[in-house]
């Protein structure tokens, strides 16, 4: 058992815009990844490809478990033909004008571990990049 992996990060924008980029499709293209559909229900299952480059491309199957409205997101985080369960949780708090927003990816140990790009340090690279980077700055313009 490893433990989850967690980022933290302040944004500059108030709570309700950042809920709304971690739950509106439209908003999820500018940082995140362009998704066919996506509803903040419990039950509803999304699908979309990513990767590190073109010749690493991998189908994510996920499925909501929790939504607590501008509070906490959390989905299940799989790979179409691949072993392991993971789920990923993001929580949201005021910070004055600002929002705090905790990423806790649990599971990481339950991928295959001959798939490089399974890796918790790629998990990591990737969620600093996507969390403190595109969001951060889609939401700060």
């Amino acid at each position: 058992m490893t433990h989850p992996l967690e980022i933290e990060k302040v944004i500059k924008a108030p709570i309700q815009k950042v809920w709304k980029a971690l739950t509106e499709k439209d908003e999820m293209k500018h940082w995140y990844f362009t998704l066919p559909d996506f509803k903040p229900e419990p039950g509803f299952e999304f699908r979309f490809k990513g990767g590190k480059d073109p010749a690493h491309q991998y189908t994510h199957v996920c499925k909501v478990i929790e939504v607590s409205s501008e509070k906490k997101l959390s989905y299940s985080w799989t790979y179409d033909g691949y072993n392991g369960y993971t789920v990923v949780t993001f929580q949201f708090s005021e910070e004055g004008e600002n929002t705090k927003v905790k990423l806790t990816h649990e599971g990481l140990e339950t991928f295959p571990e001959d798939v490089s790009d399974f890796a918790r340090e790629n998990f990591e690279h990737g969620w600093n990049y996507i969390i403190g980077k595109s969001l951060k700055e889609y939401l700060e313009k």
